[in-house]
């Protein structure tokens, strides 16, 4: 027996390893763990100036800053995240913001009445500080600390959400041996972003992303959250006619072709707008020439027509070397382009604006929609009517921001042609069908309809391609257009895919090709027009109807039931 205790005491030692051995691997399988993620490291931040930002439910690559105890976001994570209606002069060192009766300025590094800078200049990029932000933007937005994180709110669609019913903790992925992110106790209210088996995605209400077995959440249920901003959103009001508009252009490219009105309208019917071309961008210093008539503006009135007076940006760009970007990007330029035109406006009791400007590069987008904002706050006091002329939408002009036009203008002016242009390679319509309809379907995704007008061409062109497949074109008038196959002896056949009538033949000097328009090609764009329910029609250019009076009575049909 006494050598059999020797044996016993080895097996239950034993048996005590391997029971200890079997509990630490159950222990070890099945138990929590208490490891803690580092904190800096999932919110990406480095040193005490960088704030990690959460915006709705994303945490954002892009970092704000903490700056004289503020928080800072670069202009351009602003435009992005927040509001695009903030604008730098970097020339002037000014930020600016455009209400509906003024545009507030505040010198970049200058204080604000709060005390802290509303903009600085941090190595050649600017940052605004988040509650001047917040006075002209629908957010809102809570800054924690350790690590910096900034919560921001731009959403509040229905979401799924629960509550926590166990204290517990939000971890790096999911199950049990992931590393803690936050502790959550009883009560606590999570955003469920995605429901698996056993742990589903939460976000906590201070910016943390991570997840949380569902036995420790009630049953996820919707609910929309309440909206306390506090923003009330200003009312960008304007001059929109009651009725639908008829505008015609009168080129005038001097004061003396005023006189031209009273002949060139001679027959016509149906135009409530007039548009003369009189005021011309004139120098890179923001003057403008004009050749404005008070007479022409009463003899209109007393003849049931508005006046919109045209503005140019490239009338002068070849002789007086005009740079629109040069004047648009300086605010007391655009200041002195704007005060000289009003000025004019006003003396000569002209009822419009219509801005014409061409020669905007994309770099130039920023400024040429600045100045359209400044100019509506002039014209919305005033009673002016403001219309902005825009190439047909593609995605090369977007520069020119339709959107924010149909917000500060009263009217979106589509120019709907030169699809092949003076100095295309390729002969072609000036205005298919479906590239009338493709601008307008494009440009009524950013503009109210109702604010949209759509100019047609009364003009078409002849090409001729020659032997060496070199390509010229004229741009004649729609009644010289139909004069020229009639004396060539052509005949033109309807072309279902331009909505035209066309002609081809052969000359001594190659093949011509015309794409006619008519009163039939002018319909078919009326119709499409009535399609998408447009505010207006507009027509380049008086004259380019020569004796074709018949046709006011075809672009009347914009207006028939």
């Amino acid at each position: 027996m006494r050598k059999l205790i020797p044996a016993l005491i080895a097996i239950l030692l034993i048996i005590v390893i391997a029971g200890s051995a079997v509990g630490k691997y159950l222990y070890d399988k099945y138990s929590y763990s208490d490891e803690r993620a580092d904190l800096n490291a999932y919110f990406q931040v480095n040193g005490q100036e960088e704030v990690a930002v959460v915006l709705n439910h994303e945490r954002m690559e892009n970092k704000a800053r903490m700056e004289g105890g503020q928080c800072y976001l670069s202009l351009n994570d602003v435009h992005t995240w927040l509001n695009d209606r903030f604008y730098v002069d970097y020339n002037e060192k000014l930020l600016l913001y455009t209400l509906p009766e003024e545009t507030i300025r505040i010198g970049i590094g200058e204080a604000a009445e709060e005390g802290y800078a509303a903009a600085l200049d941090i190595n050649g990029e600017i940052w605004l500080a988040l509650p001047y932000v917040k006075q002209f933007s629908d957010f809102s937005y809570t800054l924690y600390a350790e690590p910096n994180r900034l919560v921001l709110t731009t959403a509040w669609e229905e979401r799924l959400a629960a509550s926590v019913t166990k204290d517990s903790a939000v971890r790096l992925r999911g199950g049990i041996k992931s590393e803690i992110l936050c502790d959550v106790t009883v009560g606590d209210k999570l955003v469920i972003l995605e429901e698996m088996e056993e742990w589903d995605c939460v976000q906590t209400a201070d910016g943390y992303i991570g997840y949380l077995e569902k036995k420790h959440m009630s049953e996820a249920a919707a609910e929309t959250p309440v909206k306390d901003t506090g923003f009330v959103a200003p009312d960008y009001y304007g001059n929109v006619r009651a009725h639908k508009i008829n505008m015609v252009w009168h080129q005038v490219t001097a004061a003396a072709a005023n006189d031209t009105i009273y002949s060139m309208i001679s027959g016509v019917t149906g135009v409530n707008v007039l548009s003369p071309t009189w005021f011309f961008l004139y120098d890179n210093n923001g003057l403008v020439e004009s050749i404005a008539s008070k007479s022409y503006v009463d003899w209109a009135h007393q003849n049931g027509y508005e006046v919109w007076a045209l503005i140019d940006d490239f009338t002068h760009s070849a002789d007086n070397g005009v740079d629109t970007k040069e004047v648009l990007s300086y605010t007391s330029k655009r200041q002195m382009l704007i005060e000289s035109v009003m000025g004019e406006v006003l003396s000569c009791g002209i009822d419009g604006i219509n801005v014409d400007f061409e020669m905007v590069s994309e770099d130039a987008g920023e400024d040429f929609i600045q100045f359209i904002r400044e100019l509506s706050v002039e014209c919305r006091k005033n009673g002016i009517v403001l219309s902005v002329d825009n190439y047909v939408p593609q995605h090369f002009n977007a520069h020119y921001h339709w959107k924010e036009q149909g917000v500060m203008a009263d009217y979106v002016v589509i120019m709907g042609y030169d699809e092949h242009w003076a100095g295309c390679q390729e002969a072609g319509s000036v205005a298919s069908i479906g590239y009338v309809e493709d601008g307008i379907a494009r440009m009524v995704k950013e503009v109210p309809s109702h604010k949209v007008i759509n100019a047609v061409p009364l003009y078409t062109r002849i090409w001729n391609t020659d032997a060496n497949d070199v390509v010229t074109s004229q741009a004649v008038g729609i009644q010289t257009a139909s004069n020229y196959l009639l004396k060539n002896n052509v005949a033109y056949a309807w072309d279902e895919t331009t909505c035209q009538n066309y002609a081809e033949f052969n000359s001594s000097k190659g093949k011509v090709q015309v794409w006619l328009e008519d009163e039939q090609s002018l319909t078919a764009k009326i119709s499409i027009m009535k399609k998408y329910e447009l505010g207006g029609i507009s027509a380049w250019k008086l004259g380019f109807d020569e004796d074709r009076k018949n046709i006011w009575s075809v672009i009347a049909g914009f207006f028939a039931e």
